[in-house]
């Protein structure tokens, strides 16, 4: 694509899954108000942000990238977004310890208000009606007036998004992050789980590093790194309009930058390579993910790097790869190859949540073990083909929820509908994320184990 990028050149390419506004003035005048608006995030940290996922592309670090499905206006409150960094911030340290390497921290927070949805249209007995697509776009409730398209929602939705960033970066930068806060809740967490002594080595391990660090003198006193923490924003870029009001020129570079999020992803369903949601993204600096799902070749893989990253920049493009748990074996060592072999440089990433979806008692859920498959499939895959697992992307909150089965507490179907809070698809609690976090560390451990045996020997 050779052809003169501007941030509104997407407006001359196919689109899919675009809501119908019946009000095209009332849509414009809101994208102008969104393009005088303040940026919600800054260019300096997103090439902060890529400068963090070029060491993981290089095997040098960690991708956790975790949040809810899909915000929503009617949960947005202190204390969720609180539970939620909490819960995060547990998953982080769990894994830099078993990683052995940075941990980059990026939420789907902020600005996921946006859902493609497989349907244009939704039927509920003898009524159909438009599809819930997000709160950013209409509202939830089975009604004609809430499925009506409403442009408003985008105003809403960026005072939501700013609010919650202001509170996440001081919790970040003033002391809630704190190492010693974040290891005494995961403590918390070891001791009341079913799976307690399962856990406990990890935990005992982790206390015994941070005593050892205080005995040297190293404290989150006279260390920064300790009590403060990078953390950094994404969301699908579904909602092109929304996204072009919060693109603006970098007064330091010159370069284009979406300001709505550190980091924008491209769905499974709006990949094509000629069409609008690709056109936008190819433009900006910010960071880029990819949604790869069973119907991508390698071929057209290939073609869509070339596209969103030409230059070939590490920390540019993360793959986020999800097939199921009964699929990835056939799909994913093929793309891994094409990748190699073609010398680009990217982070892979296991989203196990997308493609092991079911439904059980007329709820939407996701089997934790089928969640762990596909975790430790993609593990098993990379270290097959000589290549790095960079990261995990999951659907997750920090709140008690009943929407996937399974994990050490034993959730089953008759459970769903105790606590079934998900404004779209089924999450991860906060203890079975936590949960997937330790597993995944001993994986890891693990696999450096092996490492160091093969060097040895």
């Amino acid at each position: 694509m050779a052809q003169t990028w501007t941030p509104n050149s997407w407006r001359q390419k196919p689109i899919q899954q675009v809501p119908e506004y019946p009000d095209l003035a009332a849509l414009e005048a809101t994208e102008a108000r969104l393009a005088k608006y303040p940026p919600l995030v800054f260019a300096g940290e997103a090439r902060r942000l890529k400068s963090a996922l070029a060491n993981v592309a290089e095997g040098r670090g960690f991708l956790l990238q975790g949040g809810d499905c899909a915000e929503s206006f009617a949960e947005h409150g202190a204390d969720t977004i609180r539970d939620f960094f909490r819960a995060f911030l547990q998953m982080a340290v769990v894994l830099t310890f078993g990683a052995q390497q940075p941990v980059v921290k990026v939420g789907r927070i902020a600005g996921q208000f946006a859902k493609p949805r497989s349907s244009g249209i939704e039927k509920q007995g003898d009524v159909t009606l438009p599809s819930y697509r997000g709160d950013i776009i209409n509202g939830i409730e089975f009604t004609e007036e809430a499925r009506i398209p409403n442009p408003e929602r985008q105003i809403m939705a960026y005072r939501q998004s700013a609010a919650t960033l202001n509170l996440l970066r001081a919790f970040a930068m003033g002391g809630y992050a704190n190492l010693d806060n974040v290891h005494q809740w995961m403590l918390g967490f070891v001791k009341d789980s079913p799976q307690a002594e399962r856990y406990r080595k990890l935990a005992d391990r982790i206390s015994e590093t941070m005593d050892f660090m205080k005995a040297i003198g190293i404290t989150s006193e006279n260390h920064p790194s300790l009590r403060e923490t990078d953390f950094f924003t994404s969301h699908e870029a579904l909602l092109l309009g929304y996204e072009q009001a919060l693109t603006r020129v970098d007064s330091t570079s010159g370069d284009w930058y979406a300001t709505s999020g550190h980091m924008i992803w491209i769905g499974d369903r709006t990949r094509q390579p000629d069409h609008a949601h690709i056109e936008y993204c190819r433009g900006i600096k910010n960071p880029l993910g990819l949604k790869c799902g069973p119907s991508l070749t390698a071929d057209g893989l290939l073609e869509l790097i070339d596209l969103l990253n030409p230059a070939n920049e590490a920390g540019r493009l993360t793959l986020i790869c999800r097939f199921g748990h009964d699929k990835v074996a056939e799909h994913l060592p093929r793309l891994i190859r094409a990748v190699e072999r073609e010398g680009k440089k990217v982070v892979w990433s296991c989203d196990p949540m997308h493609g092991n979806t079911i439904t059980l008692n007329n709820y939407k859920t996701r089997p934790f073990e089928r969640i762990l498959s596909e975790v430790e499939s993609f593990f098993q895959i990379h270290r097959a083909e000589g290549s790095h697992p960079g990261g995990i992307h999951i659907e997750m909150t920090g709140n008690d929820v009943t929407e996937c089965t399974g994990g050490a507490r034993a959730l089953s179907g008759d459970d769903l509908a105790d606590r079934y809070h998900t404004h779209c698809d089924p999450r991860l609690n906060a203890d079975q994320a936590l949960e997937l976090a330790f597993l995944l560390a001993e994986r890891m451990k693990g696999g450096r184990d092996e490492k160091k045996m093969v060097v040895n020997g």
